[in-house]
């Protein structure tokens, strides 16, 4: 079997888990005034579960092209792709993620945006850093203001 059948089938596993917790465990905790809402909180992953499992089903069955393009991936030939950007994105990911709380929304953001862009190639910092500052408090104000959840915009050390 292809490698990406391999991926399809392992990603077909995680949809399946993520749907069975989306479907059934995640609905049973739901508070019984919620119950009676059109969209509940489970409502997405739901969504998201069915197409990854249909996109899964499509590459395991062969149903897409099979015909290799120009820009399509060749797994004998990993080491002329740009690993280290990705892992190091990965990386970055992992990093943000663990800082979020520590450093406050805005920080970590911020920072996130100005690494990942510098490890992808951007070196103009007159405009990266602009962007990305400008991208993090207009996301901040999104969930904060309109969706009313709490981010702690700084470190807790300067009062966040």
């Amino acid at each position: 079997m292809a490698l990406d059948r391999w991926i399809a089938l392992l990603l077909l596993g995680v949809c399946l888990v993520y749907g069975y917790t989306a479907w059934f465990t995640m609905d049973a905790q739901l508070a019984p005034f919620m119950q009676r809402n059109p969209i509940w909180p489970s409502t997405f992953p739901k969504v998201l579960s069915i197409l990854g499992v249909v996109a899964s089903t499509v590459i395991l069955l062969g149903l897409e092209s099979s015909e290799q393009k120009v820009g399509d991936i060749d797994y004998r030939r990993l080491g002329d792709y740009h690993l280290g950007q990705a892992l190091l994105l990965l990386g970055l990911m992992i990093v943000y993620a663990l800082s979020l709380r520590p450093v406050g929304f805005l920080v970590a953001t911020s920072g996130f945006l100005i690494l990942g862009s510098y490890i992808l190639g951007e070196r103009k910092w007159h405009i990266m850093v602009p962007i990305a500052a400008v991208a993090a408090v207009f996301v901040w104000y999104l969930v904060q203001q309109v969706l009313g959840i709490y981010m702690r915009p700084l470190p807790g050390f300067v009062g966040g």
